[in-house]
This record gives structure tokens, sequence and C-alpha cells, in this order.
């Protein structure tokens, strides 16, 4: 597996790409954003396809850059295409790439539980990549597991690999099945902090704080939290043994929390999460 984070020294890799995008929502607007913001790419080697026409037109004078109704003008002359539509897009558009697309063109997919083999059919095309960006991308701190089909040419992948290292962290696996794990832990995985940092919010809030005290209180310790696990290198079980006296507060919660099964629960969900994952590659392979 290949990791890649987002640094400027990438732009050489994107200079001479021509680029579409069809589907111009959030993360679209994310990945242009940053890539302009970056020096990666100049505006006008980038094209979208947006059908919402007050979207079509606050983007154009929002970043400088071309956008039409029509995605077939829109990657017509593009190096590298992203899907970035929402998964009850994805017949409608592929019906209307199909037979449309050159040979050389690169195709990637941000779309949840379209495999390979269902885009490759649906555009009559071979040159896929399929990707799974996670929210936090969208500010540039995110994680994007991707992986490639055979027919991506190393070019290609040195490419796609730059424009989703924009969004934070790219990892090239080696499998479709890692795809889907990866799913369950980097993809659905914010929604688990979140979940955690109401919990941790709420339980402040019955303390007595006032709620802006106590998210405060809480955001900054989750932050510091992940900040200092990634620069001390150690293990998370040390990392918790330092924090934990001996009959102290922690460690009566730390006690309460196993008692409740909190790595259990936190295990199944994973797994609940993957198990879905896999289900719905079965059925967009299938084409329902």
């Amino acid at each position: 597996m290949e990791i890649m984070q987002h640094e400027s020294t990438t732009s050489g890799v994107l200079a001479d790409t021509q680029l579409g995008f069809v589907g111009c929502g959030v993360m679209a607007e994310a990945i242009i954003s940053i890539l302009l913001s970056e020096d990666m790419i100049t505006r006008d080697r980038i094209r979208g396809g947006e059908p919402i026409d007050t979207r079509r037109y606050e983007l154009e004078k929002q970043l400088g850059i071309s956008i039409t109704h029509d995605n077939t003008e829109a990657v017509r002359n593009c190096d590298i295409i992203l899907l970035t539509i929402k998964p009850q897009s994805l017949e409608k558009v592929m019906r209307e790439l199909a037979g449309t697309l050159r040979q050389d063109q690169t195709i990637v997919s941000i779309i949840p539980g379209a495999t390979i083999e269902r885009l490759s059919e649906g555009l009559q095309h071979d040159r896929i990549v399929r990707s799974m960006p996670n929210t936090p991308s969208q500010i540039g701190n995110g994680v994007t597991a991707w992986i490639p089909a055979p027919a991506v040419d190393e070019t290609a992948r040195e490419r796609v690999a730059a424009i989703l290292g924009t969004m934070g962290t790219a990892v090239q696996l080696d499998s479709e099945e890692a795809i889907d794990m990866a799913t369950a832990i980097s993809g659905s995985g914010p929604a688990y902090v979140f979940m955690m940092l109401e919990a941790m919010i709420d339980a402040g809030v019955h303390l007595g704080f006032p709620r802006p005290v106590a998210q405060k209180l809480v955001e900054e310790t989750m932050l510091g939290a992940m900040l200092y696990a990634r620069q001390s290198g150690k293990h998370p079980a040390e990392l918790r043994n330092m924090v934990t006296t001996p009959g102290g507060t922690t460690a009566s919660a730390l006690k309460t929390l196993d008692q409740g099964g909190f790595r259990t629960v936190v295990n199944e969900a994973v797994w609940s999460a993957y198990h879905r994952a896999t289900e719905l590659g079965q059925v967009s392979k299938n084409g329902r």
C-alpha cells in the first residue's frame, strides 16, 4: 500500500493535465479550490459539468473556471475526469458518457459503493480509479483510499495521487475489498468521532458547564490528543497509561468504559460498517 500526503511540490505532476469534473458539488468545489490555491493547476485547465444553473453560475464566478450543463462537453479534452456526483445520478451520467470517452482518459470515482466493474461496464471504459474520501477531505485534512484498475498507467496514477492528495492523505490500496475495509474505518470513521464528541459535550453540560464551554473543552482535548499521539509515535496503550494514575479519575473512567463494553462496541460498529459496505458493493455490481 502506498501513502501520499499533500505537498505543494506535486504541482509539476499536474502542470500539463486537463482536468474535468462531472458534478460540481461540495467535494468538487473543495478539490478545485485547493488545487488552485496551491498553484497545482491553472484555471484554464479545469472544466466542470453541472446541471443546476444557479450552482453553475455561482462556481464560475467564485472559482473562475469554465462550467457547462453538458457533461460530454465538459470532459471532451480532459486527461483526468472526476465523477463527483451523488450515487443516484450515476446511471444517468454513465448513459451520457458511454461511448464518448477516449481510451487514454482516466475516470476517478468518489461514489460510495460503485465498483470498478460497474463503472467500467456502464462507461464502456477500462481506465477507472475507485476512491473513497471522507468528510474532512473537504477542508484538506481527510483520508482518501483509492485503487486503480490495471489499465491505468503509471503517469495517470501519479496524477490521480496528486489530485487525491490535495484532500489530505491519499492511500493507494491493493484490492477493492480493502476499499470496503477503509470505508468502515476512514470513510465512516468521522461519524464515530462526532458521536464521541457529542457524548462528551453532553456529559460536560450535565456536569454544569455551559454548552459552548463544554464544546470548547472537548474539541480542544480531542484535537490535542490526536496531534500528540501522531507526534509521539507511541502505541495508544502506552499513551493511555501515561495519562492514567492508579486509583485516579482517569482509571475510574476507563473502568466504566470497559464495563460498558466500549472496545467491543467500537469493534462491532466497524465490522457492521464493513459488512454494509460489501453489501452495497454487491448491489452496485448487480446494477440494482
